[in-house]
């Protein structure tokens, strides 16, 4: 049993440091980040949804995180026009809005996926909407806070101005616009994919694996009533 644990905590590990080498290697091809505007474009809740969805909100939680220290490295160096400027009016508010609701996506989609399969346990759904709220999520989490923290500095509403935005619910969806629906879309349709496949590929692999603890039970038990035969 124990031999047993270890095995399936080496197997957790290497998944987790698979998806995280995954959204190291997205950033650094450009994946990661796509400047539109004010805001970076980003395929990188791909990766949390599928770890969420598949290792659980931990494992979605430290792929937030990888996505959050990015998205800080950009404000810190002023790659990110946005958060360059809020790392210099709040630099602990800017991580806040960078990492911490970025660590949240990824364990509320874990927590989400795991309440969506307990009423879907065929997953015909559950798969597609857990992958659909990563972007979603991250979306509503990261403009929140902006609308939250630094809707009335000077930056902000230049911009609201800029845009003629009656209000922070129109100003958001204004300056997300095109981006978050692209983001939401293909993180769905990617997500969903190979989460669903993943999810498919460890279904056969358990049962095949209980197909063999069975045979070794059976042949131990016959084992066992040869030696009480031969007593």
């Amino acid at each position: 049993m124990e031999k047993q644990q270890k095995r399936v905590n080496v197997r957790y590990l290497t998944e987790l440091a698979l998806l995280i080498a995954i959204e190291i290697v997205m950033r650094l091809i450009g994946l990661g980040r796509v400047p539109v505007g004010p805001l970076n474009m980003s395929f990188l809740t791909v990766p949390i949804a599928v770890g969420a969805i598949i290792l659980g909100p931990l494992a979605g939680g430290i792929l937030g995180g990888v996505f959050g220290a990015a998205s800080f490295y950009d404000a810190v160096s002023g790659l990110s026009v946005m958060t360059g400027t809020f790392f210099q009016l709040n630099p602990f508010q800017t991580f806040v809005l960078c990492v911490v609701t970025r660590v949240l996506v990824g364990v509320c989609v874990g927590w989400l996926f795991r309440i969506l399969h307990f009423f879907d346990r065929k997953g015909k759904v559950c798969y597609w909407i857990g992958a659909l709220s990563a972007p979603l999520l991250n979306t509503l989490f990261f403009m929140g806070y902006i609308v939250m923290v630094f809707y009335q500095t000077d930056f902000i509403q230049q911009m609201v101005a800029d845009r003629g935005a009656a209000n922070p619910v129109i100003f958001v969806v204004m300056l997300v616009g095109l981006q978050g629906l692209i983001e939401a879309v293909v993180c769905a349709l990617v997500g969903g994919a190979v989460t669903k496949g993943v999810a498919a590929a460890m279904g056969a692999r358990a049962a095949r694996q209980a197909e063999k603890a069975r045979r070794m039970a059976e042949e131990q038990s016959q084992k066992e009533e040869n030696n009480e035969e031969n007593l």
